[in-house]
């Protein structure tokens, strides 16, 4: 009996491998990408042609948005037509992570500037990040090039852009440093508005682009290892397609 049991046993697996395991594996990559957000992967990360983000089967693309840059200056989604985009949200008085996301942004800049690459800053502290105190902020990194907008407005429209249209979060939160806390990831967007990234080395959109650790740094104190050569290599990709 244990014998024939074995055999029962051995049948089922073999059964569940075969019709389930390819099945897993299909929705793996098929699947809707972002229902949480997805945090970029330390994996050997492969340098294929990147890939478009999907949602329920649909590519996800920069949604329609009208905010106020540092020159108080309107700005749209169609500003940003023809450009591949670098995406994040900061705000000024961020005493942790901000600063380096910015700096990190602004060596992408040096790289392509001239070209057709643009920078979207989002702040999600609008109350106090006026025009006025995110052109102070602009300045102060040096920041001159008029395709890269630091942009405020409706405090509610721009959580929904971050955490519904960009999956990525922002919050207030009094117990923290600054009392606001944020993702320190970047979006990539493509020149006709369509979020793209390269894939893991399992054949999975890394979705997001760490902003946080700089090419000096290379590995972060926590281990995380920096993003802004990748990055830098898939802005160049898309600007030749």
């Amino acid at each position: 009996m244990k014998k024939y049991s074995y055999v029962g046993v051995s049948f089922i697996v073999l059964l569940f491998g075969i019709i389930f395991v390819p099945r897993i594996v299909n929705r793996v990559k098929n699947t809707a990408i972002v229902s949480n957000t997805r945090m970029s992967s330390d994996n050997p990360i492969t340098n294929e042609k990147l890939a478009f983000l999907e949602l329920s089967g649909v590519k996800r693309k920069m949604p329609d948005f009208v905010f106020r840059n540092q020159d108080s200056l309107l700005v749209t989604h169609s500003d940003y037509k023809g450009k591949v985009t670098v995406v994040d949200f900061f705000f000024v008085n961020c005493p942790t992570i901000c600063p380096k996301m910015t700096n990190n942004l602004s060596y992408l800049e040096k790289q392509y500037k001239g070209q057709d690459v643009a920078f979207a800053s989002f702040t999600i502290n609008p109350k106090y990040d006026t025009p006025t105190r995110l052109k102070k902020y602009a300045d102060a990194h040096e920041v001159s090039n008029p395709d890269w907008h630091f942009l405020t407005g409706d405090r509610e429209k721009i959580y929904d852009l971050a955490r519904n249209h960009f999956n990525l979060f922002a919050d207030e939160n009094p117990n923290v440093p600054g009392g606001f806390e944020h993702s320190g990831y970047f979006a990539l967007v493509d020149k006709n508005g369509f979020f793209r990234s390269r894939y893991d080395r399992f054949g999975n959109p890394i979705v997001y682009y760490r902003g946080t650790v700089s090419l000096e740094e290379k590995v972060a104190d926590n281990g995380e290892k920096e993003q802004i050569s990748i990055l830098e290599e898939d802005i160049k990709k898309l600007l030749d397609e």
